[in-house]
C-alpha cells in the first residue's frame, strides 16, 4: 500500500473533525440575539455598528505610536499571597524554573510534558521589551511633555521607576502556558471576594461548590442595578481575555517556528452551551455590555478631546494631528450608536447610600486591578492590567459626566484629567472589539485559519 493512499483517511478525518469544531462554535455565537439584560440595545445592532462604523478605525488608530506604546510595571508583588504562579515565575523572562523542581519532573514517570510546559510558559509568557536608542530617547521627551500638563491626578504606577514601556504589537495578547492552580485563584479571588456576592451564594460551573449554583442568577435578580452591572463587566472582560487566548492558542512548534491558531477544544470548554450548561451564552452576553459600556464611555468623553490644546503628543507633529484627526473620527462615529447604555440610572437613589454604593463600587474595581498583580506571567498580566484600567477609565468617565461638561474650551483645568496611560488603555481595551468584528471576525478567522492549518497538516505528510 502507498504511503500517500495510506495518508488520504488522515486527511477525511480532519475535515470531519473541522466540520464538528466549526458548528460547535458558530453554534455558540449564533446563540447570541436578543436585547442585553439592563439596557434597551440588541446584539444584532451592536454587530453591525462595531463592524461597519468603528472597528476599521479603532484598527488602524491602535498601531499608530501613541497608542501601541503603554507603561505599565509589571515586577510589583501579588499584595493578597505569596506567588504561587506556575514554576513560580512571577516574572516569566527573568526567573527561571527551579532546578529542583526540573529535576522532580524529569524523574517523576509520565510528567516531562510538565517540565516542557514550564519551559514553555517562561518562553511565551515573556514580554518582548525590545526598544532601540531613539525610541527610548522618544519616551524621554514624551515624558517631558506629560509633566508640563496640567493633570491635578494621582499618576499612580505610571511614575514608579520599575515601570517600563511595552510596545503592544510586539506583545500580542494570546496563550502563554500560564494556567493550573494560579491562575483560577486570581480570577477565583475577583469573583468570589469582589463582586458583591456573599459567600453563601455559588457561581455556576464553580468547582469547589457543593451545588451546581442554581440560585445565582436569581440572586442576582435581587441585586440593585449597579452591582449587577459590575458582574456582568468583570464577566465581560473574563470572557474577552479567554477568547483571544483560545483564537491566539500555540497550536504546533515543529521546526523551530510557532505555529498560532484557534483552539476549539478550549474554546468549548469556556463557551459551549453544551459544555457549560448554558453558562457559556451568558459570558459572550456579558463580553457585548462590556464593549457597550466601553462604547458610551468613548462617547461621553470625546468633548474632552475636542480642545484644541489636547495633543496625543509623540514628538511628531504630523503624525500626532493625524492621529488625533482619526480618535475624534472614532469618538464621533461613537456618538451616533442609537441605543447607548443609560448610565444616568445608576447611582440615582438617596444620595447618601448612593454615594457610599459609588466609593464601594470604585473600592472593589481597584482592588480588582491590584488581584491582576498576582498574575505570575508577565504578558498576562500585561493585558489584563491594561483591560482592566482601561475599564476603570472608561468607568470614571460615566461617572464624571458633570465634570467633563464643564472643561472649559481653550485652557487646562484643575478638573477632569486623563493621563497618557489611561487614554492608551482605553482605546487599546476598547480595541478587543476584534471579537465582535464580522469584516475580519474571530468567526470566521477561526474557520479561515482551522482549514490553513489543516491543509498544512495534510501537505506536511503527503
Amino acid at each position: 500500500m502507498s504511503s500517500t493512499f495510506q495518508r488520504k483517511p488522515s486527511g477525511v478525518h480532519h475535515l470531519r473533525m473541522m466540520g464538528i469544531v466549526i458548528t460547535v462554535y458558530l453554534l455558540c455565537f449564533l446563540q447570541l440575539t436578543g436585547v442585553l439584560d439592563d439596557c434597551f440595545c440588541d446584539i444584532e445592532s451592536i454587530d453591525v455598528f462595531n463592524n461597519f462604523k468603528i472597528y476599521p478605525h479603532i484598527r488602524k488608530l491602535v498601531e499608530r505610536d501613541f497608542f501601541r506604546y503603554y507603561k505599565v510595571n509589571l515586577k510589583r508583588p501579588c499584595p493578597f499571597w505569596p506567588d504561587e504562579g506556575q514554576c513560580s515565575i512571577k516574572d516569566c523572562h527573568v526567573e527561571p524554573c527551579p532546578e529542583v523542581r526540573v529535576q522532580h519532573f524529569s524523574q517523576a514517570a509520565g510528567s516531562i510534558s510538565d517540565a516542557r510546559e514550564c519551559e514553555q510558559a517562561h518562553e511565551l509568557g515573556a514580554v518582548n521589551s525590545t526598544l532601540s536608542n531613539q525610541t527610548k530617547e522618544a519616551f524621554a521627551d514624551w515624558a517631558h511633555h506629560d509633566d508640563a500638563q496640567d493633570h491635578f491626578c494621582g499618576l499612580d504606577d505610571e511614575m514608579s521607576p520599575e515601570a517600563e514601556h511595552v510596545d503592544l504589537l510586539l506583545n500580542p495578547e494570546r496563550y502563554t502556558g500560564y494556567k493550573g492552580p494560579s491562575a483560577w485563584r486570581v480570577w477565583n479571588s475577583i469573583y468570589e471576594e469582589n463582586c458583591f456576592k456573599p459567600r453563601s451564594v455559588y457561581r455556576p460551573l464553580n468547582p469547589l461548590a457543593p451545588s451546581r449554583g442554581e440560585g445565582f442568577y436569581k440572586w442576582m435578580e435581587g441585586l440593585c442595578l449597579e452591582k449587577r452591572v459590575f458582574y456582568r463587566l468583570i464577566s465581560g472582560l473574563h470572557s474577552s481575555i479567554n477568547i483571544h487566548l483560545c483564537a491566539e492558542y500555540l497550536l504546533d512548534e515543529g521546526w523551530g517556528k510557532s505555529v498560532w491558531g484557534p483552539n476549539l477544544h478550549e474554546f468549548r470548554q469556556r463557551f459551549d452551551p453544551a459544555e457549560t450548561k448554558g453558562e457559556g451564552t451568558r459570558r459572550l452576553k456579558n463580553l457585548y455590555f462590556l464593549y457597550l459600556i466601553e462604547l458610551r464611555a468613548l462617547s461621553k468623553v470625546t468633548p474632552y478631546f475636542e480642545r484644541s490644546f489636547i495633543n496625543l503628543y509623540t514628538g511628531n507633529s504630523q503624525e500626532d494631528s493625524s492621529t488625533k484627526e482619526l480618535l475624534l473620527q472614532v469618538l464621533n462615529e461613537t456618538k451616533a450608536f442609537p441605543m447607548h447604555f443609560d448610565e444616568s440610572s445608576m447611582f440615582a437613589g438617596h444620595k447618601i447610600e448612593s454615594k457610599t454604593l459609588k466609593e464601594e463600587f470604585r473600592l472593589h474595581f481597584k482592588n480588582i486591578s491590584r488581584i491582576m498583580d498576582c498574575v505570575g506571567c508577565s504578558k498576562c498580566r500585561l493585558w489584563g492590567t491594561l483591560q482592566t484600567q482601561g475599564l476603570g477609565t472608561a468607568l470614571r468617565i460615566l461617572f464624571s459626566e458633570k465634570e467633563i461638561k464643564k472643561l472649559p474650551e481653550n485652557s487646562p483645568s484643575k478638573g477632569f484629567q486623563l493621563t497618557r496611560q489611561e487614554i492608551v488603555a482605553l482605546l487599546n481595551g476598547f480595541a478587543r472589539s476584534e471579537l465582535l468584528h464580522q469584516d475580519e471576525p474571530l468567526r470566521r478567522q477561526i474557520i479561515t485559519r482551522m482549514f490553513t492549518v489543516l491543509y498544512k497538516t495534510d501537505s506536511s505528510g503527503a
